[in-house]
C-alpha cells in the first residue's frame, strides 16, 4: 500500500466533486430526520418503491426490484432485490444517522437574571465544554395536539443563532473555577428582550410571542422534538483542501457513502440492504434503535413480497447474511499520539479502516470478526483494487468504543466494523479526508456484490 493515498490520484475531480457533494449533504442534514428525508428523495429519485404503499396495493417484488421502509422518520433500509433466494442471505452496510448533541427538554423555556433560556439534555457522549461560547442551530419537528407536524429550523444561513455562555478566564478562579461542567449548566440563551405588558415572565413572555408566529404554544414542547446542533456549513479544512470539517460526520460520513454506493448496484446476486439508524449513540435502544425488532420484521415483510417468507427462511436469511457495520473509528491524531498505537491504529489517506473487534479493555462489548469472512473480503476488494487497511482504535486499555455490530451478530451473520477515519470523533467540528471518503464508498461499491456462505 501507497503511504498516502493521494499519490493514486495524478487528477483529483473524482474524489473531490463526489465530496463536495457529501459536504453540501452534511450542511443541510444534521439530524435523523432530516437525513431519512434525504435517503427517501434519492431512492424516488432512483426508482425505489416504498414498501406499506407495495403491501396496501398487494403488489409483488421480483429480482431488480428497489424498495424502501422507513420507521418513525428516523430510521431507514433501502433493498435492491437478488436474483438468488433470500435464504442464501442479504448484503448489508449499515450505519447510523443520530449524533451527539442537546436535546430541549419536555419543559425547555425559563427565566434567569433578565434572560429566556432554554434547558436542555446532552445526548451521547460529549466533552460539554465544548459546546460552549459558540454559535449553536436548533433542528427538529413540533407536532400539535392536532397531529400538524411543523418543521423547526434557527439558526442557519444568516439567522441568528442561540448559544451556551462561558465563564470568563478574568473570574474562573475561587469557587467558581470548574474542571468540568455539569449536564445542568448546558443552558442554552435564547434571547433578552421583555415582552412589558407581561404580567411576570417577560422575557420568556417575548419569545412565546415569537413561537407563536411558527403557530407553537409553549406546551407543544411536550410533543416536540428539537435538537441543538452547531450552527453553519461544514467546510473544506486544510490549506490543500484534502479534509472536510464539519458536525455529526460520527456516522453521517458512512451513511452518505453507503447510501450512494447502493445506488450503483444493478442486478445483484444476492439482494443488497442499505440500512441507516438511530439512537446508536445512546446504545441504539428504544423502537428507532438497532435493538428494536423493526429491521428484522422488515425484512420478513420484503420476502413476503417476494413469495419466499417463512419464518424458518427469515432465520436462514438472517443467519447467512453479511454485514460491514459502517462506523467511523479514530485516526491517529498528531496531537495526541500517546493515545494511541500508530503501527495499528488507523490513518488519514490510507482508504476504509476495517475494526476486527471494537468494544474496551479486554475487547468487552466487542463483534469479533470471523477470520473466514474477512478473507472473502479481502479477496473481493483486492480484485476491485480497493485499498484498505486493518486497525485497532486505541491503545490497549486506553478505552475503546461500540457500533451496532454486536447488535447484528446476534443472527449469526457475518459482521464487521468498517467505515472513515475520523479526527475530533463526537467534537461539534470532526474532520475526515476526502480520499478516505471516496475509497470508503469504494469498498462499499465492491462489498454489495459479495459472495459468501
Amino acid at each position: 500500500m501507497k503511504t498516502n493515498l493521494w499519490e493514486n490520484y495524478k487528477d483529483k475531480k473524482e474524489v473531490f466533486d463526489f465530496c463536495e457533494n457529501y459536504r453540501e449533504f452534511l450542511s443541510n442534514n444534521k439530524t435523523e430526520r432530516e437525513c431519512t428525508k434525504f435517503a427517501i428523495a434519492v431512492a424516488q429519485k432512483n426508482g425505489f418503491k416504498e414498501l406499506n404503499t407495495l403491501i396496501k396495493e398487494n403488489k409483488k417484488l421480483k429480482a431488480g426490484d428497489k424498495v424502501y421502509a422507513v420507521n418513525m422518520d428516523k430510521s431507514i433500509a433501502l433493498f435492491i432485490i437478488g436474483t438468488e433466494p433470500f435464504e442464501s442471505g442479504i448484503n448489508i452496510v449499515g450505519a447510523h444517522i443520530d449524533s451527539p448533541r442537546l436535546d430541549l427538554k419536555a419543559k425547555p423555556l425559563y427565566e434567569s437574571q433578565g434572560f429566556c433560556m432554554l434547558d436542555t439534555h446532552y445526548y451521547g457522549g460529549i466533552k460539554k465544554y465544548q459546546w460552549m461560547a459558540s454559535p449553536l442551530a436548533l433542528h427538529g419537528v413540533v407536532v400539535k395536539k392536532d397531529g400538524t407536524k411543523i418543521d423547526f429550523v434557527v439558526g442557519e444561513d444568516d439567522d441568528a443563532v442561540v448559544g451556551i455562555s462561558d465563564l470568563l478566564p478574568h473570574l474562573e478562579k475561587g469557587p467558581e473555577k470548574k474542571a468540568e461542567f455539569s449536564g445542568e449548566d448546558l443552558n442554552i440563551i435564547a434571547g433578552n428582550i421583555a415582552k412589558t405588558d407581561a404580567k411576570e415572565n417577560q422575557f420568556k413572555a417575548f419569545i412565546l410571542d415569537i413561537l407563536k408566529e411558527k403557530g407553537i404554544e409553549e406546551e407543544d414542547f411536550f410533543s416536540a422534538e428539537i435538537e441543538a446542533v452547531p450552527a453553519g456549513k461544514a467546510r473544506n479544512f486544510g490549506l490543500d483542501k484534502s479534509m472536510i470539517m464539519g458536525y455529526g460526520q460520527d456516522d453521517r460520513v458512512c451513511a452518505y457513502t453507503g447510501l450512494m454506493a447502493l445506488m450503483q448496484i444493478q442486478s445483484p446476486q444476492k439482494t443488497v440492504c442499505n440500512l441507516l439508524v438511530d439512537k446508536e449513540e445512546i446504545g441504539s435502544v428504544g423502537a428507532t434503535g438497532m435493538h428494536s425488532k423493526w429491521f428484522e420484521n422488515t425484512v420478513a415483510e420484503v420476502m413476503n413480497l417476494c413469495g419466499q417468507y417463512s419464518e424458518l427462511s427469515l432465520r436462514r436469511t438472517l443467519n447467512h447474511s453479511n454485514m460491514l457495520s459502517s462506523d467511523v473509528t479514530a485516526a491517529v491524531d498528531p496531537n495526541f499520539t500517546a493515545a494511541f498505537n500508530p503501527a495499528t491504529d488507523a490513518h488519514f489517506a490510507k482508504g476504509i479502516s476495517f475494526n476486527k473487534f471494537t468494544g474496551a479493555y479486554g475487547k468487552s462489548g466487542a463483534n469479533d470478526a470471523n477470520p473466514e469472512f474477512i478473507a472473502a473480503l479481502r479477496n473481493e476488494l483486492d480484485k476491485q483494487k480497493v485499498p484498505y487497511q486493518a486497525n485497532e482504535m486505541g491503545k490497549v486499555d486506553q478505552g475503546g468504543g461500540g457500533t451496532i455490530a454486536y447488535i447484528m451478530a446476534k443472527f449469526g451473520m457475518n459482521v464487521i466494523d468498517a467505515g472513515v477515519p475520523v479526527l475530533n470523533m463526537h467534537a461539534r467540528w470532526e474532520i475526515t479526508s476526502k480520499v478516505d471518503i471516496y475509497e470508503t464508498y469504494r469498498a462499499y461499491v465492491a462489498f454489495y456484490g459479495l459472495k459468501t456462505k
